[in-house]
């Protein structure tokens, strides 16, 4: 599972579309992008400008179909005609991950988050935090897309980031490798301040609106609450990430 030949290509780049940030991304010296596809229909000041940053950059350029760049990009209305492959250096299949010589200890797992700001903030502050794996499902969770790269300040490239098929898939193979499976949730007895975690644990962060979907809360060892004063019920999903994230991060210091 580690052979790095038997990874998809899509546990290895983060795939940005539109002028700008494809423009962004080959001005990065920190960066690292594979190749940049760009519409044969492209024309004009626009496609020349893509041209010579890719050739500035060192970075191969290929021609495609309009319609081929909008299959990969995924995104037919903001795709400008061009994309770019950038390499995520600490992205891998959780597989990988759970089998290497040294697992991940605290991983987040997210499940149901739909909105792209939210994803980009999750990645922001768990790599800021230091974690080991935040695992995003390829179904169910906002697309690795510019606007998640865009919500996390850039981090996304750079995150720790597990690819998996679905949050459900990801918890039946954390569970089997030994790993506590606790989920964030208003009704959760213990708080994250005084929960007994084991060596191995995994974080379920839910939806903005559903929450832990029923599949994967079917596999939680116990829930997990964040005490709340004046009668607020609950914060948004990137904030009550940073709490449990830096909760992580005080324990680890203890």
């Amino acid at each position: 599972m580690g052979d790095e030949s038997a990874i998809s290509p899509k546990d290895r780049f983060l795939t940005v579309y539109g002028r700008k940030p494809v423009l962004e991304a080959l001005d990065d010296p920190t960066l690292e992008v594979d190749k940049v596809i760009l519409a044969d229909t492209a024309r004009g000041p626009a496609a020349t400008e893509i041209v010579q940053a890719a050739k500035a950059a060192g970075v191969v350029l290929q021609r495609a179909s309009a319609h081929r760049v909008k299959v990969l990009a995924g995104n037919g209305k903001q795709d400008q005609g061009v994309l770019a492959d950038v390499v995520a250096p600490h992205m891998l299949p959780l597989s990988a991950a759970l089998s290497a010589s040294r697992p991940p200890a605290r991983v987040l797992l997210l499940d149901g988050i739909t909105t792209p700001a939210n994803v980009g903030m999750i990645l922001r502050t768990a790599t800021a935090a230091g974690l080991e794996g935040i695992i995003v499902p390829r179904r169910g969770v906002a697309a690795l897309d510019p606007m998640v790269v865009k919500a996390s300040a850039g981090v996304a490239f750079r995150a720790p980031v597990l690819r998996c098929g679905s949050a459900r898939e990801a918890a039946e193979m954390l569970s089997e490798a030994g790993y506590g499976i606790y989920a964030l949730g208003a009704s959760g007895k213990t708080s994250i301040f005084d929960a007994e975690l084991p060596q191995r644990a995994a974080f379920v962060l839910g939806g903005e609106t559903e929450g832990v979907g029923q599949e994967v809360g079917e596999l939680v060892t116990e829930w997990l609450s964040i005490p709340m004063a004046a009668d607020v019920e609950s914060l948004n999903v990137s904030a009550a990430a940073a709490v449990l994230s830096f909760e992580l991060v005080r324990r680890a210091r203890l």
